[in-house]
């Protein structure tokens, strides 16, 4: 059975700002990577729990889209008995760790 993904306002928040900084507007390369990354949190409605847990809050994990320097982390908490994904952040790899509180 699939879990529902939900995307929180935050993380629609971080897509809106990464679509507009990698251009992808305006490349076709870039918009191609931007789609690939929004179907890779799609597939977190299977098996979401492949993921590891992330070091700032075992609560939570991640998915690593990308290949370096162009990592992001897709944040994101499993909510079992709701068979839910809350989607909570999506952040560039290279940004620094945040803190257990930052990721609440």
């Amino acid at each position: 059975m699939a879990y529902l993904i939900d995307i929180t306002a935050r993380a629609k928040r971080d897509l809106a700002i990464l679509f507009e900084d990698i251009h992808a507007e305006d490349s076709e390369v870039a918009l191609k990577w931007y789609e690939g990354l929004k179907e890779a949190v799609l597939t977190l409605g299977r098996l979401p729990n492949r993921c590891p847990l992330t070091r700032e809050n075992p609560n939570l994990r991640h998915l690593l889209y990308g290949h370096k320097p162009h990592v992001y982390r897709v944040i994101y908490r499993v909510l079992e008995k709701q068979m839910q994904v809350n989607v909570l952040y999506i952040r560039h790899g290279a940004r620094r760790e945040s803190t257990a509180s930052d990721l609440e």
